[in-house]
């Protein structure tokens, strides 16, 4: 069963950082994209970051220069580094995977894995 499940979510105040990690299972996902989108409450969830096959990375314009995402693909993981968050930041946190990694998938339709996701909240 392929799974992908968070970790590292929390409350923080604003200014502050977090580290979300990405624990996959069930298959490898070396050739795969992943990344993470976020749903504040209330809104519509997005995209906000991937990094593709071979460390190609992408994000969303709201968190460049704050957020950093890696991976280690012979350990199966992948993580998110979160600096000088702020309130909007505030969202559940979603580890996705996309067997598509051209043109960098952004979608929600265009990943085929989802993990449940982890509460980021980051207090004023």
């Amino acid at each position: 069963q392929v799974q992908l499940v968070e970790s590292g979510g929390g409350l923080v105040q604003a200014g502050g950082s977090l580290r979300l990690s990405c624990a996959a299972s069930g298959r490898t996902f070396s050739g795969y994209a992943m990344g993470w989108f976020r749903q504040a409450p209330g809104k519509e969830r997005e995209f906000v970051a991937l990094i593709n096959w071979i460390g190609g990375t992408y994000y969303t314009d709201s968190v460049k220069g704050r957020f950093t995402i890696s991976r280690d693909s012979a350990k199966n993981t992948m993580s998110l580094k979160m600096n000088s968050l702020k309130p909007e930041d505030t969202a559940v946190y979603y580890c996705v995977a996309a067997k598509r990694n051209l043109p960098p998938p952004t979608r929600e339709y265009e990943y085929d894995y989802w993990g449940q996701g982890t509460q980021v909240t980051v207090s004023s």
